[in-house]
């Protein structure tokens, strides 16, 4: 299996825990503070994003969503508003982040509706041909195995099944630069006015940086078996939406 430059990536250099269990140990400890932060440091953007997104799906069958990385359900909670399937269920490897999604589902009603477990992508607790698609929002770079984790999503998808990644990537020229002076040095002082976990935005810059964006990611998805892997980018190039289909 190919080994990707944002797999060493890692929130804790000096521990000695897979990249699995730091992202996982990480994303509970800033989990109260997560949907603050993603709106103030995005300035809201992120929701647009996630709408762009969720159109992909609009003229597909989505009767049974999985959300991979789901969080804290954001992604699942704005599915089931715009696309309304039948079961939408969100898996994340933190059970911080669970555990206040489900607080904001039952708070809407919805927990008939949206399922949240905790699971791993590079082994889905799913049996093959569950869903007719799967997004991962602002999560894939966080895998610590890529390809398995894609594989794994191609696997539980059926037949004509879409899988929808939306995920950061760098900007060029000087968008780049005024992108990269933001991540590198503002950012870690808005997250330390109301956050004491600095080290986790560092990592999130750090993780994009390093995650193999635009053709190279449509390319890990050819590679590992999606048909019609297409990219296109956002905002300038600081978020890109990714798409690719499980062939008939």
């Amino acid at each position: 299996m190919t080994s990707y430059r944002h797999d060493p990536v890692v929130p804790y250099e000096e521990s000695s825990l897979s990249k699995t269990e730091q992202v996982a140990d990480m994303f509970d400890k800033i989990a109260p503070r997560y949907d603050f932060l993603n709106r103030f440091l995005s300035g809201g953007i992120d929701l647009w994003w996630r709408k762009r997104a969720i159109r992909r799906l609009l003229n597909r069958p989505h009767a049974e969503i999985l959300d991979v990385a789901t969080g804290t359900g954001d992604m699942a909670l704005m599915m089931q508003r715009r696309l309304s399937p039948r079961k939408i269920t969100g898996l994340d490897i933190s059970e911080g982040m669970l555990a206040l999604g489900r607080q904001k589902i039952a708070s809407r009603g919805l927990s008939g509706q949206i399922e949240l477990v905790c699971g791993d992508s590079s082994a889905l607790p799913f049996p093959q041909g569950s869903f007719d698609a799967v997004t991962v929002a602002f999560g894939v770079r966080n895998f610590e195995y890529l390809e398995r984790g894609l594989s794994e999503i191609l696997r539980v998808l059926r037949p004509g099944g879409m899988l929808v990644v939306l995920e950061f990537s760098r900007p060029r020229g000087l968008s780049g630069r005024l992108y990269s002076w933001y991540m590198g040095r503002v950012c870690p002082i808005l997250v330390s006015l109301f956050s004491r976990n600095k080290r986790a935005y560092t990592y999130l810059g750090h993780s994009i940086e390093a995650f193999p964006e635009g053709a190279r990611f449509t390319a890990i998805l050819d590679k590992v078996g999606y048909v019609g892997a297409h990219a296109r980018a956002m905002t300038l190039g600081i978020c890109s939406i990714y798409t690719g289909v499980k062939a008939q």
